[in-house]
């Protein structure tokens, strides 16, 4: 048996680490076999040594993410007793979005599950968030899922090719090369997705198609899941353009990061408007995405969060 003292704080970062009624000492007494008091400001832990460490290590992660941003959500705290025990984080009855060998795509926040339960109720979703929330990749793994349930016969990745700081016309090549950097993302993510021989079949099959949003201009796309990342970085009549290309039987879901605007000053976002001018039909979904839906390597919500402070001063 071992023991570990965890300094907690006064009254107020007492309540935001325990929660209210005690709902997160709550669930860590549940999910770790050790003994926990709480006294005078401190947490006291004893018992066998994995078990302790276990604790210690989930309360320091409690007390990093309640410095960071103050109150926790329930899900905030599954995620950082699954991340130190092992154990998979509670989706609350979302199931796996992919699961092959080697690869389980769900979501692993309450904000990525009202986002996936969005695309799959709504045929047109839009969903804004900071970089690492998993907008992108979401909708390309709910875009296969379809894909491989028969509920469409076609998938459409699309993105503007604005220069975000670079000049396109010093990159090598003709404009298929000059264009494929920015697309290079989606291929990415569907590259973990499914192997590449099948990867290749689907694109030169046409049933995966990756383009610049200029080549869908006249087009209407039937029984396909059409997804625009960076939707940001399109203007007013771009977005009215690529939203009617939905035909029949089609899934339309955009993404976007409102901090990340590369249009030339003055230019309103086609995102921000679209938002805004369609928000009341009932048929449509706007989900926010925000720092603790971040999913990528920690460091990358404190980065996102001292911009965002830095903006607003």
């Amino acid at each position: 048996m071992i023991e570990a003292t965890i300094p907690v704080g006064g009254p107020e970062e007492t309540v935001l680490l325990f929660g209210v009624g005690d709902e997160h000492l709550k669930k860590v007494r549940q999910r770790i076999p050790a003994k926990i008091a709480t006294r005078n400001g401190r947490v006291h832990l004893s018992g066998d040594e994995q078990a302790v460490m276990h604790a210690t290590a989930i309360f320091e992660r409690l007390k990093a993410a309640v410095s960071r941003q103050g109150a926790l959500t329930t899900e905030q705290v599954d995620q950082i007793l699954a991340e130190v025990t092992g154990e998979r984080p509670a989706t609350r009855g979302v199931e796996v979005v992919i699961q092959q060998p080697g690869v389980t795509i769900r979501p692993r926040t309450e904000g990525q599950i009202n986002y996936l339960r969005a695309i799959r109720e709504h045929d047109c979703v839009f969903c804004v968030g900071p970089a690492g929330t998993g907008k992108t990749y979401l909708a390309v793994a709910a875009a296969v899922e379809a894909l491989r349930n028969k509920q469409i016969r076609k998938i459409v990745l699309v993105r503007p090719a604005v220069e975000a700081g670079e000049s396109l016309g010093f990159l090598p090549g003709d404009l298929q090369a000059k264009i494929h950097p920015y697309l290079r993302p989606l291929l990415d993510a569907l590259g973990e997705m499914m192997d590449y021989d099948q990867l290749k079949r689907y694109t030169s099959e046409d049933i995966i198609e990756v383009a610049p949003l200029a080549y869908m201009r006249g087009r209407t796309l039937n029984n396909a899941f059409i997804i625009m990342d960076e939707g940001q970085n399109t203007t007013i009549p771009q977005m009215k353009m690529f939203l009617t290309r939905m035909g029949a039987s089609s899934k339309v879901v955009v993404t976007g990061d409102a901090t990340q605007v590369d249009l030339p000053p003055h230019t309103q976002s086609g995102l921000a408007d679209a938002v805004k001018r369609l928000e009341g039909i009932e048929e449509i979904a706007c989900v926010q995405l925000d720092d603790r839906d971040i999913v990528r390597h920690r460091l990358v919500s404190l980065i996102v969060n001292a911009y965002e402070k830095g903006e607003k001063r």
